[in-house]
């Protein structure tokens, strides 16, 4: 039995040919993604802003301005409310009552109470409650996270390879996470831990097919000395390309799978998780290797240091 090929081997995409439209590309989405974070921001969860949430099912559809006079009445504060994953579930956030977890409960059976006496069919899945001092160190700690892990990505590759494939890779990898964080200002998605867990994951991904490209390159560098720097990153792409695809496809039917079976809860998880996927491939394949041009990559980037040994013997 053949085996199937996803990439034939004779594949020769011309990616350096088109580096300058996918630098375009990526200029618009980064500016779009910053431009949609400072005008609509994100939706954060409760483990960012603290408060109460709680989420309630209906049988059928309900109006939101109803339920939020309903809840507005009992005078526990400003609510907050959206519909999360259709028209007949509601999440309801409120801030936190001064006084102990008694005071928290209170709150919640007044409320519950409450809505389940306008609307029978209401049914409580869950609650959540974080306090706004627990909500400020996860803010922070999520952001040193996404840091930190960029940091030591763009060092790796820096000590790895070469300065110009850190830089390169630190460029894609902002790209990549600001267009996955534009996305959630765009839909307004909850932005909760899971998304940063999801952040975190991206980059890992996005790391890994960054360095088997960047490896293929560099072999290349040293095995086609009078190459153009053009033609072999076209030649190394498309050598790493079969792999690039197969877990690419792998990974987005998985991912697909889960966003359509896996509920409500893992839809924001998972969405973050396959545009990551398709974002970071792109950014690997069209414009972290062709970067490499614009830093001054060619072949001498490898090419062994010369000792002055041969002129030395020619000089005897």
């Amino acid at each position: 039995m053949r085996l199937l090929k996803l990439v034939p081997d004779n594949t020769n995409i011309g990616f350096v040919r088109m580096r300058w439209v996918a630098f375009a590309v990526t200029l618009v989405l980064t500016l779009s993604s910053i431009a949609l974070l400072m005008t609509r921001g994100l939706n954060l969860g409760v483990d960012f802003v603290g408060g109460l949430m709680m989420e309630v099912k209906f049988e059928q559809p309900v109006k939101l301005d109803e339920l939020r006079a309903t809840v507005d009445g009992l005078d526990y504060g400003s609510s907050a409310l959206q519909n999360f994953g259709g028209p007949d579930t509601v999440l309801v956030r409120l801030p936190l009552p001064p006084g102990d977890d008694a005071a928290v409960q209170k709150v919640v059976q007044k409320v519950q109470a409450a809505i389940s006496e306008n609307h029978k069919d209401a049914s409580f899945r869950r609650v959540e409650t974080v306090s706004g001092k627990v909500s400020d160190e996860l803010i922070r700690d999520g952001i040193i996270a996404i840091v930190l892990s960029m940091g030591a990505i763009a060092l790796f590759t820096w000590f790895r390879f070469e300065w110009h494939f850190g830089v390169s890779t630190i460029v894609a990898l902002i790209h990549d996470v600001t267009v996955t964080l534009g996305f959630f200002a765009l839909t307004q998605l909850e932005f909760d831990l899971n998304i940063v867990a999801a952040v975190l994951t991206i980059i890992g991904y996005s790391l890994n097919d960054k360095v088997v490209i960047d490896d293929r390159i560099r072999e290349n560098l040293r095995k086609y000395r009078q190459m153009d720097i053009g033609p072999l990153i076209d030649l190394s792409v498309n050598e790493t390309l079969s792999r690039t695809y197969a877990t690419t496809m792998a990974l987005t039917l998985a991912l697909g799978s889960l966003l359509l079976l896996g509920g409500d809860v893992l839809f924001g998880f998972t969405a973050a998780m396959l545009l990551g996927i398709v974002i970071g491939t792109y950014s690997s394949v069209f414009v972290s290797s062709s970067l490499l041009i614009s830093l001054g990559v060619g072949p001498h980037t490898f090419a062994p240091a010369d000792t002055g040994a041969a002129e030395k013997v020619g000089s005897r």
